[in-house]
């Protein structure tokens, strides 16, 4: 078995971060050879997955497998310093850059020198930061807040994010050529619930870890225990799962884990049974489905009717925009535009070209 584990601290015990991790499962296992090829490389990696999935802990693979491997690992978490403390943390700062500056510090680029930067939660990032990291991989100097003087560096950047990037460039939260610096190797890490090969052995090291802590002999999992960890969804992946062993082993009795003694939360089973994400497509489909049932006939026209109406307000009441939206003429959309009342033509003109059109005035 590949086994991953972070190094062992007192933040652990109070952390959200997963603390071991395995590559049994195939689709783990595809991840692992495609890490192995990239890692020795000098390229930026952007780890992408959920909370607790094990980001930090391929982070640090990556760096295991690379010509770095003798140089320092850092990593920083972007979210957890205020906006106004995050620049002097990740680029340093001179005595009295600012108050409580007391002292000259080195920010983690500079710690990070001639190893791996890791950046938990790039996404966190304010933008105005996101424009002077994206200079320093270009430049590969920084400048310390109150300095004018550059210092060189040669790191390699490792960062990591559990938000769509993607969503947030198009909301203007992330910038779009960070992103493309980032991101030379992507790897994508799945959710436990998406790689069930890789449960039950990570089950079998943390009753390890946690029954010689606890001074307990040998103990097992019952059939019925596999099962039960193997159905549930693991909302909190990794971390999730060693909790649940470490409150099992309090409660078990004669070195045997019964599927009783574990602790899975009812709510999030619950949630394990909702309905999936559906596509767009689907979604029409159960809409389309349900007018059936309602109208029982002359469906065809009321769909027609509604989506000339929704399609006109989305576009603002432009015609034009309609019509292009829609895929129809603009006479056509206009005539029918008419036709449905959302358009109010003045008869006392004969000329078409004169046609007085008003938006009708919607009431919400």
């Amino acid at each position: 078995m590949h086994l991953l584990t972070l190094p062992p601290s007192p933040s652990l015990a109070t952390s959200i971060r997963a603390t071991a991790q395995v590559f049994e499962d195939p689709r783990s296992q595809a991840l692992l050879g495609h890490l192995h090829k990239v890692a020795p490389s000098e390229a930026s990696v952007l780890i992408i997955g959920d909370t607790g999935t094990g980001k930090e802990l391929v982070a640090r693979h990556v760096h295991h497998l690379s010509a770095r491997r003798d140089g320092p690992f850092v990593a920083v978490n972007c979210g957890a310093f205020s906006e106004s403390l995050v620049e002097a943390e990740l680029f340093g700062h001179e005595k009295g850059a600012f108050t409580g500056a007391l002292t000259a510090k080195a920010g983690w680029f500079e710690e990070a020198n001639g190893g791996t930067l890791f950046l938990d939660e790039i996404g966190d990032l304010p933008l105005a930061i996101q424009v002077k990291l994206l200079r320093v991989l270009q430049e590969r100097e920084v400048v310390r807040l109150g300095s004018r003087k550059s210092i060189a560096i040669d790191v390699r950047i490792v960062a990591a994010t559990n938000v769509q990037l993607e969503q947030a460039i198009g909301a203007g939260h992330f910038r779009e050529d960070l992103y493309y610096r980032l991101g030379v190797v992507s790897l994508q890490l799945q959710a436990l619930r998406e790689r069930p090969g890789d449960v039950l052995p990570l089950a079998r090291h943390f009753i390890q870890r946690y029954s010689e802590r606890l001074g307990h002999a040998s103990v097992r999992l019952t059939p019925e225990a596999e099962r039960a960890l193997l159905d549930y969804d693991w909302p909190g992946n990794i971390r999730e799962l060693e909790n649940v062993i470490h409150h099992t082993l309090l409660v078990c009795r004669d070195g045997v884990v019964r599927d009783q003694d574990l602790r899975l939360s009812p709510l999030r089973v619950e949630r394990s049974g909702s309905a999936p994400v559906l596509s767009a497509e689907q979604q029409l489909s159960a809409a389309f489905h349900r007018l059936f049932e309602e109208l029982g006939s002359d469906v065809h026209a009321q769909v027609e009717d509604g989506l000339l109406r929704a399609a006109y307000r989305f576009c603002h009441c432009n015609q034009v925009h309609t019509a292009s939206l829609l895929g129809l003429s603009r006479n056509v959309t206009r005539a029918r535009l008419i036709a449905i009342g959302e358009l109010v033509v003045n008869r006392r003109h004969t000329d078409p070209a004169t046609l007085d059109e008003r938006p009708l005035r919607l009431s919400i």
